[in-house]
């Protein structure tokens, strides 16, 4: 074992020993975010919802807050990036930012990616105007602090998700500019995001012919969350353009992408069929 996995392990049980997550806790958790990139949302909320009820059916639990907190936070998270509309994922979100902003730990350290899955949901639940508050909010916290890394990583999700309340408010010029402005900055992660923000923009700027350019170049492959989203706008631009049949081949792709990985009632879903709906039979 070498020094730095046993400093880490020394760390763990430091933390534990103080009423944070035990290390066996964060595994499993660790296990719930594998089983999210792998697009098994069902099962990655249903192992963080089981360790919530075990630690509430144990006595003492509340000598271990975090571990509950964690767990919550985590099932909905896999709740939201599967798309249940049905789920009452805003009263989670909403409860799980009111307990993070009386406490510290691992609730502190999480309370900005929290809030900005509440503007996520906002925008799902067509509520943009809220979500985009929301998102500025998150970036203001961000800039009165010190940037690491994962706070870089977590700005470009914020500006992303203020682009697509922007968009949802029809303010698409505003949008264009976040995602030109930040794909300088964009590693693997949010290159992806960045190009489907940056195609929904133009296409509802009526510049269908630069959409479609974009939408074309090359991408790494998307996470499951993101299932159908390119195809969506790439679908949109080519029956814009009058490119009926290609327009509905890329838009049974985009369902077939959504199908695989997302719940029926999530709003990508939606978004597909109206599309195909407005493009016709084949």
């Amino acid at each position: 074992m070498t020094y730095l996995k046993r400093m880490g392990q020394a760390a763990s049980w430091v933390a534990w020993t103080g009423g944070a997550p035990a290390p066996w806790h964060l595994a499993a958790l660790d296990e719930a975010y594998a089983l999210m990139d792998k697009g098994q949302f069902e099962e990655a909320e249903a192992r963080a919802r089981a360790l919530v009820e075990a630690r509430r059916s144990r006595r003492g639990r509340d000598r271990r807050p975090g571990t509950v907190w964690y767990a919550a936070y985590v099932a909905a998270l896999a709740a939201r990036a599967h798309g249940r509309q049905a789920h009452p994922l805003l009263a989670e979100f909403e409860a799980l930012i009111a307990e993070a902003e009386r406490t510290y730990g691992i609730h502190r350290g999480l309370l900005l990616p929290a809030r900005l899955n509440r503007a996520w949901v906002l925008i799902d639940t067509e509520r943009p105007a809220e979500a985009e508050a929301e998102a500025r909010d998150v970036l203001r916290a961000l800039a009165r602090r010190a940037h690491d890394e994962r706070d870089r990583q977590l700005e470009l999700s914020a500006l992303i998700c203020l682009g697509h309340t922007l968009c949802a408010q029809g303010r698409y010029e505003e949008a264009e500019t976040i995602a030109r402005g930040n794909r300088a900055r964009a590693d693997t992660d949010v290159v992806q995001p960045l190009r489907v923000l940056l195609i929904r923009s133009l296409s509802g700027l009526g510049r269908h012919a630069e959409a479609l350019a974009e939408s074309l170049e090359s991408l790494p492959e998307p996470q499951p969350h993101a299932a159908g989203h390119l195809e969506l706008y790439r679908a949109t631009a080519l029956h814009a353009l009058g490119r009926r049949a290609e327009a509905r081949a890329e838009a049974d792709r985009a369902l077939a992408a959504c199908e695989r990985y997302l719940h029926p009632t999530h709003s990508r879903n939606a978004a597909v069929r109206t599309l195909l709906s407005r493009i016709g039979p084949p």
